[in-house]
């Protein structure tokens, strides 16, 4: 049995100079997005955000995809997700929006407070013999 050949390791290509690009475009760096950073409201991934107000001429592409998203309620780490932001971007700029107006925040659906399936069942099987 003959050992195998070890390989030689390729030259590791240096990163090239200036900024990240991502498809020919320079990406914005997340504080831009954000703004200055000051109090924050009490966020969390399943706060549901819902929009209060179209969009105005003013807001930023972050904000005016916010509100659009949100015409149904969505949770921030989905609201996260779909713009591909950090969940702490995102708190700063629901924080604008919620003191601006633009926005409500609601807690979530506590499963607990949901009926029991068994019930709605009986409920359903119910009405059906009427």
């Amino acid at each position: 049995m003959t050992p195998p050949q070890r390989q030689r390791r390729q030259p590791v290509p240096e990163p090239p100079e200036g900024p990240p690009q991502e498809d020919g475009k320079d990406v914005e760096r997340l504080y831009v997005i954000s703004g200055a950073d000051g109090e924050r409201a009490p966020l969390d991934l399943v706060t549901l955000i819902v929009a209060r107000a179209e969009p105005p001429s003013s807001a930023t592409p972050e904000q005016t995809a916010v509100l659009r998203m949100c015409r149904a309620p969505l949770s921030v780490a989905e609201i996260s997700a779909y713009l591909s932001l950090p969940f702490s971007v995102m708190t700063v700029l629901l924080t604008e929006m919620l003191a601006a107006d633009l926005v409500q925040a609601r807690a979530p659906i506590v499963r607990q407070k949901i009926p029991d399936r068994s019930l709605l069942e009986a409920v359903m099987h119910g009405l059906q013999r009427l």
